[in-house]
């Protein structure tokens, strides 16, 4: 399934194989939670900006409009007109960013709606059911995300019943993918190592879940209050330890400058919703940097975003005009910089590619730090 194409240092350059179609990696996966970027873009947009993947939430689709509302429909692909993959990420981190409204027991976690407050229980088999309804192409197994720092022996404690959890996942989508309404007989699974900051406890993790023989791995629970540096170490410390013919997934972690480090380390796939929540607020990334479009000395600023851009926002509009959609809040306004920024994400993962294959990346990705300036 994954086959890697090049090595230049640590960096990776391969091919996941999907029933949806083959993802070069690395990849940065486009964020539509409740399928669908915030922003107004569409599935189309999604293809002409050079989205391989599209990331829903397994959570939040529950709610609304419900898994099995989106079974019936013919799965998540057809329901938002989408033909490439798609990863469903399993409701774990909402076991972190709900912490005031959840319960954490052996079988499962009990959240109370952030909609309507209504009781609702999800356990790691009733996140493959629903990924299943959903029929994703990738269904990430349903995990225990704790903040950074975090007690040890409560982190201890968390990453065991992460590793019970993930062997229940792994029998429940088996049975699953067996069933005969089952839309995607083919979902893959991917599981998540967690262990906080903590070296030892992350590697033992991750030698403990390389055991099931997953179809890829992801690094769960960075970008959750350490530091650039805790977290770069923590890749370091632990991608030894996964299997190397499988894919590496960081969860979360967005920041370009982020991305060419987590690269250097091993790192195959990447998603965040900053690109397209920057965008929505007018910041936009270019070649020198994240620059912010409500500023007055944008006013009467004909250039593109970035001169050197070709998705359809810097194509067509100036800074002036996209300037002056913000300040009469314009939908459009959102949709071009959202647009602008998620191209930038495919385009930067376009040329990390190229790079490892013409073994220059390491003189790119100090190329690219240089020119942002700390401004990435």
């Amino acid at each position: 399934m994954f086959k890697l194409i090049k090595k230049n240092g640590n960096a990776r350059r391969g091919e996941f194989t999907t029933t949806h179609g083959v993802i070069q990696t690395p990849v940065f996966m486009n964020v539509g939670t409740l399928a669908a970027i915030k922003g107004a873009v569409s599935s189309m947009d999604l293809y002409e900006i050079g989205c391989q993947v599209e990331l829903s939430n397994t959570y939040h689709l529950h709610l609304r409009p419900g898994d099995e509302i989106i079974k019936k429909l013919g799965g998540l692909h057809k329901f938002m007109n989408w033909d490439r993959p798609i990863l469903t990420d399993s409701g774990g981190f909402q076991v972190f960013s709900l912490s005031q409204m959840r319960k954490i027991q052996e079988e499962g976690v009990y959240f109370n709606s952030h909609i309507d407050g209504k009781r609702i229980f999800m356990g790691p088999e009733e996140s493959m059911q629903i990924q299943s309804n959903l029929a994703s192409t990738i269904a990430m197994a349903f995990d225990e995300c704790v903040e950074n720092p975090s007690p040890r022996n409560y982190v201890e404690k968390s990453v065991d019943r992460t590793t019970r959890w993930l062997e229940r996942c792994a029998k429940e989508m088996e049975k699953l993918n067996s069933q005969s309404d089952t839309i995607n007989k083919r979902q893959m699974l991917f599981g998540i190592n967690q262990g906080g900051v903590f070296d030892d406890i992350r590697i033992k993790h991750a030698k403990e879940i390389s055991k099931f023989d997953l179809d890829g791995y992801a690094i769960g629970g960075l970008a959750v209050g350490e530091t650039h540096e805790e977290m770069y170490r923590i890749i370091e410390a632990v991608e030894p330890y996964l299997p190397s013919n499988k894919p590496r997934y960081l969860m979360g972690v967005g920041i370009p400058s982020n991305i060419l480090e987590a690269v250097s380390r091993g790192v195959d796939f990447f998603d965040c919703v900053l690109p397209a929540r920057n965008g929505r607020h007018g910041h936009v990334f270019t070649k020198y940097g994240k620059i912010n479009l409500f500023n007055a000395k944008y006013e009467l600023d004909t250039k593109p975003i970035d001169e050197d851009c070709t998705c359809p926002a810097c194509q067509h509009y100036t800074r002036a005009y996209i300037r002056h959609l913000f300040k009469a809040k314009e939908m459009l306004a959102m949709r071009l910089c959202v647009l602008h920024n998620l191209h930038f994400y495919n385009k930067l993962m376009e040329e990390i590619r190229e790079a490892i294959e013409g073994d220059y990346f390491e003189d790119y990705k100090m190329g690219q730090l240089e020119n942002w300036g700390g401004r990435a």
